[in-house]
């Protein structure tokens, strides 16, 4: 985590690497770290529903229970803002769209096992290969 960014938005990769057997130690690690220097976690709601396959993702069940994990929800309101940036990005990936824009409205950094995807929508946003 960078100086500039105040915490991790995490995306459908940072989540699915939290259950996976090479990933959990080095994601829990990176979670933890932005917690002692004082980061928020925030994950779209939408990641949730393409990382949930199984009540035995142990970790991520974990992490979606915590307290200081924001769960950003898409409202009407985030839906349009959605929609517009898919259009300037020529995106249609709304998920990976509304990850970039908790981001940028967080300043924080994206945990991603998909940085090309996440660049294509916006090259200036941090971004942390899972």
């Amino acid at each position: 985590m960078s100086l500039a960014t105040t915490g991790l938005t995490l995306d459908t990769g940072a989540l699915l690497a939290l259950d996976h057997p090479t990933k959990a130690l080095a994601m829990q690690a990176r979670l933890e770290a932005a917690r002692q220097r004082g980061g928020t976690i925030c994950i779209p709601a939408e990641a949730v529903a393409q990382a949930w396959r199984s009540p035995r993702q142990a970790r991520l069940a974990r992490l979606l229970k915590s307290p200081d994990v924001d769960i950003a929800v898409m409202t009407l309101s985030v839906a349009r803002t959605v929609g517009l940036m898919c259009a300037e990005a020529n995106h249609d990936d709304v998920v990976d769209v509304h990850v970039v824009l908790c981001a940028r409205q967080r300043r924080h950094a994206i945990v991603t096992s998909e940085p090309g995807d996440i660049a294509r929508i916006d090259p200036t946003v941090p971004r942390i290969l899972v």
